[in-house]
């Protein structure tokens, strides 16, 4: 399924040719983000007609931009109690409904399209145990926020899977608990599931699909890797200061502590900006109060029914200001938005002077309503990482995201941008029921599942790009350290910016100009620089590869000294560049972030440990070594690493693997003892087939291998 802002799948697709699969996006049309793409109307068009034509072309079915958040759509139409949805949007999360649904990179969907399976080690399955009840005006994102963070720092739910549990899941209407349900993403567990009971039932009836209903319960014994047990009476608004949703504090806490605080979040901006860009919070502070420029509730996480009704109730009669203070709302889809038209809350939001825009996840990647420079903004979205709001530090534009709860900004917004919790108001949880109309699906929506043309064309555009062909991985491997990055997590969004690289998603070495631009914008002429020599390796032997950079022959005299003439010859041996990160990956399941490595010569990571499974299947999925290392970096940007039969390592074990570090500014001269240290790397545990991907040079090479096999 193609959507205006992600893709769902049911796991039982259409069948696509594998020539096709993994072109111009894996696959350029099955993960089309049509709604997000922003350079020019027509980009805007060739996206959504690319789109279009890839669901007639392989029976799928194509959401239109701003009919409907992904999200909220798989929840209206898709999700059910006993299924699993693979997406791949990070925040692919309908456990509230009874669906196992993981959000993965594009190549892992590739494989459901091609009918692979989905491979993933046994997870451990963390109890998420609810007691009590929410008290009035403490909504879905506190309660979120307060879990994330009780257990993200810790790594206590890594790649488990969250199990909810308890009395206190009964206290929630499964619309305020899929608000919950979608930022489990931010802890980094695989995925959640919920119990499900009659209000289950109601949703999905009042959705057209009562026969999705399954009663979902632990059975009278259960057994778990863990538990977190939240009290939910004693969770109080909370808020999320930049740059991390687990960066969270309760509202009251942090007025009471506003110095301390904000002046540790603003130590964390000056750390992130480089010295490029200002960011403060204390000027923020007036006779004792927070006041924010700017807040936002939108998307699969905030622009639910029940959050916005409550939202526009709070305002109801009252007034936002105007002064620099703005409020924009974006319903999460068409259905959604016509019920707050019915019952007046849209109305009573463009009274009090918020703006209340369609379906959209821009604010939550960088693309639509940026904050004034040096601005605060408050948002019931997902994630506050650093710049995602659309900052370019390195142009000297900076501002911050704090995630609220749409009750808690509603209560801001009444007081004109003074922070200000839902408890300190009145008349919460005087919700209107919801009534779904899917007139706007049924009228807009192609739904073409399982009924593909393969006849018909595909609809390009000049932005939309074939992949550029990637070579198998030769028997030994030389790395060409081209980024060191020491900060303790690497989001996505540092690996491949959001926001404005959006137009060039299905343009593989457009946005690959973009890779690590906001945390080392060397790093692309660094690996570019290296790919050529190994394109002039293949191309003309040694002797083009030293003339454009001569450093490597006396890199290789160094390797001959060490292994003998068997490994020692330049042809033998494939060039490449390499990212070093203590913790890479957190964020985004957007594969760009590794596919544009990739294709400008990228050959491995090396890290610690990687932040989230999908990130680490995104490496692999590209054809990337996901190499790791326990001990410190002992070497630097410049520094080239040898590794040996690697080809050969890849039918081992993985557990210990040697490699070399040569220093760049060696000379030929150099005993080699001075010129190389070895050091010792591993690779966590791999399935057969992925060893296969890596030694193919990327899932694409795979696939076609198997082809013509």
């Amino acid at each position: 399924m193609i959507g205006a802002d992600g893709f769902g799948n049911r796991g039982h697709p259409r069948r696509v040719a594998p020539q096709d699969a993994g072109r111009a996006d894996f696959g350029r049309g099955f993960e089309l983000r049509a709604g997000k793409i922003k350079i020019n109307a027509f980009a805007q068009q060739n996206a959504r007609f690319f789109g279009l034509s890839a669901a007639k072309k392989y029976g799928g079915i194509y959401v239109p931009p701003h009919i409907a958040v992904i999200h909220q759509y798989m929840r209206e139409r898709m999700a059910g109690c006993g299924q699993m949805i693979l997406g791949s949007d990070s925040h692919t999360r309908y456990g509230a409904l009874g669906t196992m649904a993981v959000g993965e990179g594009g190549g892992e969907l590739v494989k459901q399209l091609l009918r692979d399976t989905y491979d993933v080690k046994y997870p451990e399955v963390v109890a998420v145990y609810l007691d009590g009840a929410p008290k009035p005006g403490t909504g879905p994102q506190d309660i979120a926020l307060a879990i994330i963070r009780a257990v993200f720092k810790n790594g206590y739910v890594k790649n488990k899977v969250m199990e909810f549990v308890g009395p206190g899941v009964a206290s929630m209407t499964t619309d305020y608990r899929n608000g919950v349900d979608v930022m489990t993403t931010e802890t980094t567990c695989l995925t959640s599931i919920w119990t499900t009971d009659e209000d289950t039932r109601a949703y999905l009836e009042k959705h057209g699909r009562k026969e999705a209903y399954r009663r979902l319960a632990p059975g009278e014994t259960a057994y778990y890797d863990g538990c977190v047990y939240v009290d939910l009476s004693t969770v109080k608004p909370m808020i999320a200061l930049p740059f991390h949703p687990s960066n969270a504090y309760e509202i009251d806490e942090l007025k009471a502590n506003l110095t301390d605080i904000l002046g540790e979040a603003e130590g964390e901006a000056q750390k992130i900006s480089g010295g490029k860009a200002e960011f403060t919070l204390l000027d923020k502070v007036k006779d004792g109060e927070l006041w924010v420029q700017q807040a936002v509730i939108a998307g699969c996480a905030g622009g639910t029914y029940s959050n916005l009704m409550e939202a526009a109730q709070a305002l109801k009669g009252r007034s936002c200001g105007c002064d620099r203070f703005s409020l924009a709302v974006y319903p999460s889809s068409q259905p959604v938005f016509a019920d707050l038209v019915k019952k007046g809350a849209v109305s009573a939001f463009m009274e009090a002077g918020a703006i209340v825009r369609t379906a959209f996840c821009g604010p939550c990647f960088g693309a639509g309503d940026t904050p004034c420079n040096n601005g605060l903004s408050i948002r019931h979205t997902t994630r506050n990482f650093p710049n995602r709001e659309g900052s370019k530090p390195g142009n000297g534009q900076m501002a911050a995201v704090a995630l609220m709860d749409a009750r808690s900004i509603a209560a801001t917004a009444a007081r004109g941008g003074r922070l200000t919790s839902a408890w300190e108001m009145d008349g919460w949880d005087q919700v209107p029921e919801y009534e779904y109309d899917d007139s706007s699906y049924r009228n807009r929506v192609y739904s073409g599942f399982g009924e593909g043309e393969e006849s018909l064309e595909l609809v390009y555009g000049p932005n939309i790009k074939d992949w550029p062909d990637m070579s198998p991985l030769a028997e030994h491997i030389l790395l060409k350290v081209c980024s060191r990055i020491m900060d303790p997590v690497t989001t996505t969004d540092e690996l491949i910016p959001s926001g404005e690289t959006s137009s060039y998603r299905s343009n593989p070495l457009g946005l690959a100009e973009f890779t690590l631009s906001r945390r080392d914008p060397e790093y692309v002429a660094r690996a570019k620089a290296a790919d050529k020599v190994e394109r002039a390796r293949r191309a003309e032997g040694a002797q083009g590869e030293f003339a454009l950079e001569p450093a490597l022959e006396n890199v290789f005299n160094c390797i001959r000294q060490l292994t003998g003439s068997e490994q020692a010859e330049a042809d033998t041996v494939e060039f490449g560049s390499m990212i070093y990160a203590v913790k890479p990956g957190d964020g985004s399941a957007r594969e760009q972030a590794a596919s544009c490595q990739r294709v400008i010569g990228g050959l491995a990571n090396i890290c610690k440990e990687y932040a989230t499974k999908r990130y680490r299947s995104n490496v692999i999925n590209w054809g990337m070594i996901p190499f790791q290392m326990e001990a410190e970096p002992e070497f630097e940007v410049g520094d080239y690493i040898y590794v040996p039969g690697i080809r050969k390592a890849l039918d081992g074990d993985l557990k210990d693997i040697t490699a070399y570090v040569i220093k760049g500014g060696i000379e030929a001269s150099a005993a080699t003892d001075a010129c190389m240290k070895e050091i010792r790397l591993y690779i966590g545990d791999m399935t057969a087939e992925e060893r296969e991907i890596v030694k193919a040079g990327c899932l694409i090479n795979y696939n076609r291998n198997r082809q013509k096999g």
